[in-house]
């Protein structure tokens, strides 16, 4: 996520379906902060990747006997 290099930040927002700025909707309706406007707009993406992965991991899967 964002290490605010260059003091921007970037969001995605649920509501509008687009990158916005900090100034942008409030918290529950975006994603963020991301480095990149590219990176904000990936936010779905991204998101799913790691739920994907976060499912996958075997020392975090419910399902798994131990």
């Amino acid at each position: 996520m964002s290490s605010d290099t260059d003091g921007l930040q970037y969001y995605y927002c649920f509501k509008h379906q687009t990158v916005e700025g900090k100034d942008g909707c409030r918290g529950a309706d975006r994603m963020g902060p991301y480095d990149t406007p590219e990176e904000a707009g990936r936010a779905l993406e991204i998101a799913e990747a790691r739920n994907e992965a976060w499912d996958n991991d075997p020392t975090w899967n419910d399902d798994v006997d131990e």
